[in-house]
Parts: C-alpha cells; structure tokens; sequence
C-alpha cells in the first residue's frame, strides 16, 4: 500500500484510528477459550465490528509468538482475514525487529513476503545496515522506533549527545538511508510536547503513536502539534478498545469504544 492509498483511506473514513490486535488468552471473553482458535475467533469478530472505523491494524506479534505454533498460525490467518476481506485497511507487523543486514532481509521477507503485512516496526539502535534491507521492499514500509511511550525511553532517547538529543540525532540520520522515502516512526503520545520539535525534522513522514486511552495520551495534543497537511498520524488504541468488555458483547463493546476515537478524529478533521 502507498502512502497516498492510505491517505486517501483516511479522507474516506474520517479516521486516522490503528487498532492494535494484541490478544492476551486472560482477557478474552471465556466462551471462545473453547474454540478451536480462540485468538483468531476473538480478532475476527474485533475485525467483524470495527473495521468501517479504523484504517489500520497492528498485531503485536509478541502475544502470538507467546503461544508458540497455535499462536503464529492466529497470526497468519488474521493478517490472510484482514487482506482478503479489507484489503484497503494498513497492516503493521509490530514486531520491532533490527539485526545485522542479512538477518534483516529475512525477517522483512517473512513479514513482507510471506505474511503479507504492509509494514513492519524496527529497532534503530544497530544503524543503517539492520533498516535498510527493509526499505528496499516496494510499497512496503518500514516504522522505525524513534521516540516512545514508554517510561525507560529517558534512559536513552532523550539524552543529549554532542548538544542534540539522541532521538533527533537518529531521525536526522535516518532521512540519508536508501529508500528513507519508506520510513515511518513510531513516536509516543504521552511525548506529545516533543511532536513540534520531530515534525521540524521529519515534517512530512507518517507517524505511528501508541499511548492514547490506556497509556494516557492526549489525542488532541498529538494532532495539534503533529499533525500534517495530509494528516501524517496513524494513532493507536489497543487495549482500550479491544477489551471494552470481556463478556459476550465484547465485539460491540470494542465497536463503540474506535467510534467514540473516530468521531473525535472526524471533529478535529473537520477543523483543519
């Protein structure tokens, strides 16, 4: 997918909504315990009911590989379910892969190729060589880690070496990769009084932000400092929609938790 199909996905639905798919067997609702693949089971319904309001999916492939064999074959058939059914909604492998260069290739192969995601999230911190094997897949992106939500990104990110923080030292290097042109970055929501000094960098790039609902982000911070002229935000909620409720509504439940984001993406378009 191009960056310009999944713009204009986003003028469609009026939504900039990324769905993380992170399927904890502890959270979902009993009953499908008793399926023969419940992770599956609870990801097509979540799909089934909220796919009209999100234009992206992000599987975290920790809570598949958690789960062994039984766990990536969920994997494989939710990511095959979202191509075949919605083949217009972006599908990001968070996976946070980054090795040497021909270890690289082949998990860009296995998540590009074989899995058919459209993108795939990596770990900068062993340069250029560990990223630039996945940005020489066609329409296929790669989001490089840059400034998370997490708490320990002080530890290093926001350290400043030689006058410049870490962070903005690796997103300037980035732009010199080849094929940078595929690069998207995931930067925290809970970071939102940074989004100003990252857009003066990369000021056209998609950005993936995870910490809005659970982790406490602010959806209108996020947009009113990072926003771009064709929007540049893919914000993602995980657990605040897809565990809206555990019982038998649960599907429903996960449906009005992306529509009560989606009409707060569709206000903040409306006024841009």
């Amino acid at each position: 997918m191009t960056t310009q199909q999944l713009t204009a996905q986003i003028k469609l639905k009026k939504s900039f909504l990324c769905i993380g798919l992170d399927v904890d067997l502890n959270k979902i609702p009993k009953q499908l315990l008793e399926t023969e693949d419940p992770i599956f089971e609870f990801n097509k319904a979540i799909i089934d009911a909220t796919h009209h309001l999100c234009v992206a999916y992000k599987p975290n492939t920790a809570f598949y590989e958690a789960y062994g064999i039984k766990g990536w074959q969920a994997l494989e058939k939710t990511i095959k379910y979202i191509n075949t059914n919605h083949p217009e909604i972006f599908t990001i492998a968070d996976a946070k892969r980054g090795d040497i260069g021909n270890t690289s290739t082949m998990y860009a192969k296995a998540f590009f190729e074989d899995l058919a995601f459209d993108s795939v999230t990596v770990a900068p911190y062993m340069g250029k060589d560990s990223v630039e094997p996945f940005l020489a897949f066609k329409n296929k992106h790669t989001i490089m880690l840059a400034l998370t939500s997490n708490q320990g990104a002080f530890d290093f990110q926001t350290k400043t070496v030689d006058g410049k923080e870490l962070y903005k030292q690796v997103l300037e290097t980035s732009k010199s990769w080849k094929n940078s042109e595929n690069l998207m970055y995931v930067v925290g929501a809970t970071k939102a009084e940074y989004f100003s000094e990252i857009r003066k960098i990369i000021p056209y790039s998609f950005l993936l932000v995870p910490g809005v609902g659970a982790q406490g982000g602010n959806l209108q911070d996020v947009c009113k400092y990072g926003m771009t002229d064709t929007v540049g935000l893919l914000i993602n909620s995980s657990r605040g929609i897809i565990y809206a409720s555990n019982n038998e509504d649960f599907a429903q439940a996960a449906a009005n938790s992306a529509k009560d984001l989606q009409m707060q993406m569709e206000v903040v378009l409306n006024n841009k």
